[in-house]
């Protein structure tokens, strides 16, 4: 990384995941959120191209350290159309992480920015999303608020 932190932070953009990311880091990097075993080439192609025929209803993102080439946050949002509020939609927020080594840059405010534009973009009136207590004030300083209950049920 650069010395000054305005030059290390011009280092970063946003943009879609690509298929050469992950040759980057990009499961590396998820592996430092969740569970996340090996992937091989050809599993990552095939999940990436059923992906892509989600269009915009389904946007991961990261951000590239243009320095190391590496993938160092993501971040990804999936448009839920509902029946509700006169057939609206909804975003769903799921997967931001950022790289234990670029924390404090704010990347991942830089992700959900991005993420939460983009579901408003698509004509959402909510986006949404699940953390553990630990991250709600980041998310609080993302404007997001407590809302409700999170409920899960795992099949594994």
């Amino acid at each position: 990384m650069q010395s000054s932190n305005s030059n290390e932070v011009e280092n970063y953009r946003v943009r879609k995941l690509e298929i050469s990311d992950k040759s980057k880091g990009f499961i590396e990097l998820l592996q430092q959120l969740t569970v996340c075993n090996f992937v091989s080439d050809q599993e990552f192609r095939d999940r990436f191209q059923e992906l892509s025929l989600c269009g915009d209803d389904h946007v991961i993102c990261v951000i590239e350290d243009d320095h190391s080439g590496k993938i160092v946050a993501t971040g990804s949002v999936f448009i839920e159309k509902k029946f509700i509020r006169n057939c609206s939609k909804v975003g769903h927020i799921e997967d931001v992480v950022v790289d234990s080594n670029a924390r404090g840059l704010q990347l991942g405010k830089k992700v959900v920015t991005y993420l939460t534009d983009h579901a408003r973009s698509m004509g959402c009136y909510k986006v949404i999303l699940d953390c553990s207590v630990d991250n709600r004030e980041f998310y609080e300083k993302c404007g997001f608020k407590q809302k409700e209950v999170q409920m899960a049920k795992y099949f594994i």
